[in-house]
């Protein structure tokens, strides 16, 4: 039987972006289960039918704009589906779920956090990044200031992002395949680390969006089935369903309601910060506005993703739900205590199973896995592409041709495949949670700042936005740090230096101050060319003249 694990169903970051199933997703120590042949099979078969995919997409990747963008010849629909793959990973899938499961309404405020964050991305930043970049966010923030400068710190924001979520997806990666797959912790590791550099290395964003693409059509698929299944069980009463989980929930009525895991207004705000200008600075969501062929079509991206990653969230709802009424009623999943066998995340494993057989737990435990190769493949292609282009096309070597960017990228992501599976082996027994929280507070700190303020500010300078964006870089690591995650449960201090879990509020201001501050005085010759390249940006922005078009497959 599984031994209990401790999950951190109440680190709300947990299912962000995501976007990854992380370690803190499960932790604690895990046994090893009977292998799951079903679940092996099911997941081979992806496997094999992404690698064709994969060497499909290598004989369609002839150049850079091939390799980082897919030739900018994603339609809207594919990409909203794909960006909608990002945030459903397997964090969220049994995540949010599983919070559903301990908490009930309450554990819908984070999938309400990520939407609030799109609408931001919908109206202001996708069109005129489209227009505006060529394959990373970095060609935006740098369009008009001083490219060394904004793209090393660009290039340092990102790295910092794909490492932490690297880390936590290799970690996750393991506990998940011992709970469900019943194979050792390092060859799952070793596996995920192996295939996300066969997808990148082999077919670019090109076969990255394809396998984000399928992935994304099994999740709903698959969750789709077992919110049909649940309603089927209460006759499709809404009601029903609500009131037999009251009955048989131990908090009772009290799951209806909110207030059960943000415990003050300090906490409430800075999460919220954090999910949406979080999301809107992940360099991973932000390179995909590049694979389709104009502005309209990074609008209809977003509009279609907004659909598909809504329509989700409902059915982690219902499943939640339903496994307050289907699995915490019986036996077979609950262990001596009465406890979830495997933790609350694993509620929706378990109602796959309750709804569907062995089978159907089969293919979602097959389908959870397949998340994390979808996510991490976008992961390292985004690493890779702040190194190769960023720093090594347009800092150290200007005059570098597309083959050599190309080459470098490939080079970087087989460089963090391995670091990413020796990091994922030497922090298996460590707690990871802070490190997907931290992620996202350097993408809302460093990252969305200096890219939104490109792009609507005139009088925005090198000088502001490199100071600004430092600051609130840094900011956001020291108070990760001194808080009560990393300094009390990690470092074993009595009492956190810093109060506060999520550090987003305070870092976000401090980048921004420090960004306005610094752009207001700066003086300089430089700064006032800058603001004088302001109105051309702006009409390129608008208008997508001279900004990058489609390749001719």
């Amino acid at each position: 039987m599984f031994k209990r694990l401790k999950p951190f169903v109440l680190f709300p970051l947990l299912s962000l972006s995501s976007l990854a199933f992380a370690g803190d997703a499960i932790s604690g120590a895990v046994e090893q289960q009977a292998t799951n042949w079903s679940a092996i099979i099911m997941f081979l078969i992806f496997v094999a039918f992404t690698l064709g995919i994969t060497v499909w997409s290598s004989r369609r990747t002839r150049s850079a704009a091939d390799y980082y963008a897919a030739g900018g010849g994603i339609t809207g629909f594919q990409n909203g589906l794909a960006i909608a793959g990002d945030y459903m990973s397997a964090a969220s899938f049994l995540g949010i779920s599983g919070l559903v499961y301990l908490s009930g309404f309450d554990g819908l405020i984070y999938s309400i956090g990520f939407l609030v964050g799109w609408p931001l991305i919908l109206f202001m930043i996708a069109e005129r990044l489209r227009n505006l970049g060529k394959f990373t966010f970095a060609d935006v923030a740098s369009y008009r200031l001083g490219q060394t400068q904004i793209r090393t710190l660009s290039a340092v924001g990102s790295l910092c992002v794909v490492s932490l979520y690297l880390i936590a997806q290799m970690v996750g990666s393991g506990k998940l395949i011992q709970l469900l797959f019943g194979l050792p912790y390092d060859y799952a590791v070793v596996l995920v680390g192996i295939l996300m550099v066969l997808y990148v290395t082999m077919g670019g964003m090109l076969a990255t969006t394809w396998v984000q693409i399928i992935k994304a059509v099994l999740l709903l698929s698959g969750a789709s089935f077992m919110a049909l299944m649940v309603l089927v069980y209460v006759g499709f009463d809404m009601g029903n369903l609500f009131q037999q989980a009251t009955e048989v929930h131990e908090k009772g009525i009290a799951i209806m309601g909110p207030g059960g895991l943000v415990s003050d207004p300090v906490s409430a705000i800075s999460l919220g910060i954090a999910l949406m200008f979080g999301t809107a600075g992940l360099p991973h969501i932000l390179m995909r506005f590049f694979t389709v062929a104009d502005a309209r079509e990074a609008r209809k991206s977003v509009f279609y993703a907004t659909g598909f990653i809504g329509y989700f969230y409902i059915l982690t709802f219902i499943i939640g739900f339903g496994a307050i009424v289907l699995v915490s009623t019986n036996s077979e999943f609950l262990n001596e205590a009465g406890a979830l066998i495997g933790g609350n995340n694993m509620a929706a494993i378990h109602l796959s199973k309750a709804v569907g057989g062995d089978w159907f737990l089969g293919f979602i435990s097959a389908v959870a896995f397949a998340t994390i190769l979808a996510v991490v493949s976008g992961l390292a292609l985004a690493g890779a592409s702040a190194v190769s282009h960023d720093l090594y096309a347009n800092v150290f070597r200007p005059d570098a041709t597309d083959e050599e960017e190309v080459r470098v990228s490939k080079i970087t992501t087989l460089v963090l495949g391995v670091i990413a599976i020796g990091l994922g082996i030497l922090f298996e027994q460590q707690n990871i949670a802070f490190m997907v929280g931290l992620a996202f507070a350097i993408a809302a700190s460093a990252n969305f700042p200096v890219l939104f303020l490109s792009m609507y500010w005139q009088r925005l300078t090198t000088r502001g936005a490199m100071i600004g964006g430092w600051l609130g870089l840094l900011t956001a690591v020291s108070l990760v740090v001194l808080g009560p995650i990393v300094w009390v449960q990690i470092l074993g201090n009595e009492s956190a230096v810093f109060p506060y879990k999520y550090p987003a509020l305070f870092s976000v201001i401090v980048a921004f101050a420090g960004i306005w501050y610094f752009s207001i005085t700066d003086k300089s010759a430089a700064g006032a060319q800058e603001r004088e390249k302001f109105d051309q940006q702006f009409v390129r922005s608008h208008t997508g003249l001279g900004a990058a078009q489609a390749a001719d497959h």
